[in-house]
């Protein structure tokens, strides 16, 4: 007889700033958890020293079963999926062959993955997740956690379940996962405040910032955004300190303003001061999830006949750093600032 799916331990298929904080906090709520990792370095430090994350009150170490691809277990149930957007496609491909037939795959990436997820495992083995983790693997098993973050779960497929229940029961020692049918909503609201996020790996500044001095440019690419969003029939949900409907197209400049001023106030308190981008970039050398992330909302954008050029324009230029062609600094932020004043 096979063991139940709720029985069997949640499988952290990519143990890195998303995926391994949150498997700590899981083990630390007694809750059983395995990681998978494709990371050779990562798994060897975590069967070591096991999993350490380095928190505003100080270091937990979890010792957990660490897997490389090659000697995974052949069954699993319930899956988070936590690799980067442009590796989701592989990712899901692999999980589905393991995957117990009661199973399920939660997507605890950013961007929008689930389709993706459930071409592979299925609508109804997919779970739709929202995740906004202050995050940066520092070193082989060390990852740094900047502070609380926000989280929403619900079913791809529609609804919520007790699934889906289960799993932010799951997390409560983490913090308050959200259970909603509109998960969504925070998706497309995280995807604009994303892209201000990710403007600010142009330049070699703190986002606080970068998002301070060049606010017409970070506001316009937040609308950009939310234009596709309310095309798309989405409802924007506000988490943290982003309030997406002071930034959706002809909402009040002095709101919008007042929400900078607390946004930039927010972010300037969180002890990760640079974007997982800026750090993908100018540390680890690597390529961004930026055009997984940002491409499916400039081709929606066209389906639509919405034009979004600062949205193309800056995935350009990440592209441009990630090549070396350009390199980074606070003239770029300037330039999507005139084409702004141009348009207005």
């Amino acid at each position: 007889m096979s063991q139940p799916v709720t029985e069997m331990p949640y499988t952290v298929v990519g143990a890195g700033a998303i995926g391994g904080t949150l498997a700590v906090h899981l083990d630390a709520q007694g809750v059983p958890v395995q990681l998978v990792d494709a990371d050779a370095a990562h798994v060897e430090a975590i069967r070591r020293r096991g999993l350490q994350l380095q928190t505003p009150e100080g270091t937990r170490t979890a010792h957990l079963p660490v897997f490389g691809l090659d000697d995974a277990p052949a069954r699993l149930g319930r899956v988070l999926l936590a690799v980067k957007a442009q590796a989701t496609d592989a990712a899901a491909a692999w999980v589905a062959h393991r995957l117990e037939p009661d199973g399920y795959v939660a997507s605890l990436q950013n961007g929008l993955n689930e389709a993706t997820i459930a071409a592979h495992v299925g609508p109804e083995r997919t779970v739709i997740a929202f995740v906004d983790l202050f995050a940066d693997v520092m070193e082989p098993g060390v990852i740094k956690d900047g502070g609380a973050g926000g989280m929403a779960l619900g079913e791809y497929a529609g609804g919520v379940s007790e699934r889906v229940h289960q799993l932010a029961h799951d997390l409560r020692h983490w913090g308050s996962p959200v259970v909603t049918d509109n998960v969504a909503g925070f998706l497309w609201s995280k995807l604009g405040f994303g892209a201000m996020l990710t403007a600010t790996a142009l330049a070699d500044a703190d986002m606080s910032e970068l998002i301070d001095r060049h606010r017409p440019g970070m506001a316009e690419l937040a609308a950009e955004v939310f234009d596709v969003a309310g095309a798309e029939g989405v409802v924007l949900e506000g988490f943290d300190a982003f309030d997406p409907a002071v930034y959706r197209r002809g909402a009040d400049d002095d709101a919008r303003e007042r929400a900078t001023d607390a946004l930039v106030a927010w972010l300037a308190t969180q002890s990760k001061t640079r974007s997982g981008i800026w750090r993908d970039i100018a540390v680890r050398k690597r390529p961004t999830e930026v055009p997984t992330q940002y491409g499916p909302v400039i081709a929606t954008a066209r389906e639509h006949g919405i034009s979004v050029p600062l949205l193309e324009e800056m995935v350009a230029l990440i592209g441009q750093l990630e090549t070396a062609t350009i390199e980074m600094g606070e003239e770029h932020l300037a330039a999507l600032d005139a084409k702004v004043a141009v348009r207005s």
